[in-house]
């Protein structure tokens, strides 16, 4: 850690022994954090580049074509950004996937996106859990919600379909653009 890193550090040991000091000292760390976010969503999605977990095509591949097919359609920016990160959480939780990425996309999405995203994975379990012996119909206890038909809108036209290996995927270099201009300070917490 450098020098000028130490000298921006808080001075208490104990939160509870804070000052507004020290809170200004963390504040200013934060901004950087957020600053950062970008090139840390980068490097998650480049983890999941050559992870095929069994599938056709690898899980950076199977986000990239998803986002790609939203693109195609004409859809607006939050909803690329959702489509190319809505599996982002794979590598960190196999079994809560949806809830990272919903967590992630949160600040700077809509309810209407931010639910889709955090619903995707239900949804998806129509056309597979039937075969690992799921309910392929989990889906139905959402049936009536505002956004039921996004979510499954969602992955039956982007999201199952994106599965392809012959399919004209772009690099994440395509999208990188948009995610350094779409990740600026967040307009909810």
């Amino acid at each position: 850690m450098s020098q000028s890193m130490v000298d921006k550090r808080a001075k208490f040991t104990r939160m509870d022994e804070s000052t507004a000091e020290d809170w200004a000292i963390i504040s200013s760390q934060h901004d950087v954090q957020v600053e950062e976010l970008p090139d840390r969503l980068l490097q998650q999605l480049r983890l999941l580049d050559a992870d095929t977990s069994g599938f056709a095509v690898d899980r950076l591949t199977h986000s990239l074509q998803t986002a790609h097919r939203a693109e195609l359609d004409g859809r607006d920016e939050a909803y690329l950004i959702c489509a190319l990160l809505h599996d982002i959480g794979d590598v960190l939780g196999p079994r809560n996937h949806a809830d990272i990425a919903a967590a992630i996309l949160r600040p700077w999405v809509s309810e209407a996106y931010h639910w889709m995203v955090q619903q995707h994975a239900v949804f998806q379990g129509y056309y597979f859990w039937h075969y690992v012996g799921g309910d392929r119909n989990a889906r139905d206890a959402l049936r009536g919600h505002q956004y039921y038909h996004l979510a499954e809108e969602f992955v039956r036209n982007y999201d199952m379909p994106a599965f392809d290996p012959g399919y004209h995927t772009p690099p994440l270099e395509h999208y990188e653009p948009l995610i350094r201009s779409f990740f600026v300070p967040p307009s909810q917490s």
